[in-house]
C-alpha cells in the first residue's frame, strides 16, 4: 500500500529516542511517531511502550515538502474503553446490615446536619452584606 496521508500501514520500529520512535514503512520510506502519538495513555518513556524491531500499525498524519513523514500509533487503533457501570441499587456494606429503623435514623441525622450547614452558610452571608442606608441615617 502506498504511503499517503490518512493511510494506515504496517511498519517496524527502527530507532527509539526520548521524543518518539522512527518507523520503517513500505517502499523503503521511514517516519517518526512523536511520543504524544504512541498511546491513548500518558507516555513517560517511549521504551515502556515500544521495542526495536517491533511490528506496529501506524497512521500517516502528514508528509512535509522535505519528505518528512509524521506518524501515529495512537490514531491507527481506536480507543477502547468501556464505560463504567454503576449498580445504583446495590447497598453499601455499612447499610446492608442495618435495620430499617437504623437506616431512617441515619437518614434523618444526615439530613439535619445538611440543613444546619445550609442555615449557617445563609446566616453568615446575611451578616456580611452591607446595610442599606436610608435618608435619615445621614
Amino acid at each position: 500500500m502506498p504511503v499517503s496521508v490518512g493511510a494506515v500501514v504496517d511498519g517496524t520500529v527502527t530507532g527509539i529516542t526520548n521524543f518518539g520512535a522512527f518507523i520503517q514503512l513500505p517502499e523503503g520510506k521511514s517516519g517518526l511517531v512523536h511520543i504524544s502519538e504512541i498511546s491513548h495513555d500518558y507516555v513517560e518513556k517511549v521504551t515502556d511502550h515500544l521495542k526495536k524491531d517491533q511490528k506496529v500499525k501506524v497512521k500517516v498524519l502528514s508528509i512535509s515538502n522535505e519528505g518528512k513523514i509524521s506518524l501515529s500509533i495512537r490514531q491507527a487503533k481506536p480507543k477502547t474503553t468501556k464505560p463504567v457501570e454503576i449498580e445504583w441499587n446495590k447497598p453499601d456494606d455499612k447499610m446492608k446490615h442495618m435495620s430499617f429503623e437504623d437506616k431512617i435514623s441515619k437518614f434523618l441525622k444526615d439530613s439535619n446536619e445538611k440543613q444546619d450547614q445550609l442555615k449557617t452558610r445563609d446566616s453568615s452571608r446575611r451578616s456580611t452584606k452591607p446595610k442599606k442606608m436610608s435618608g435619615m441615617d445621614v
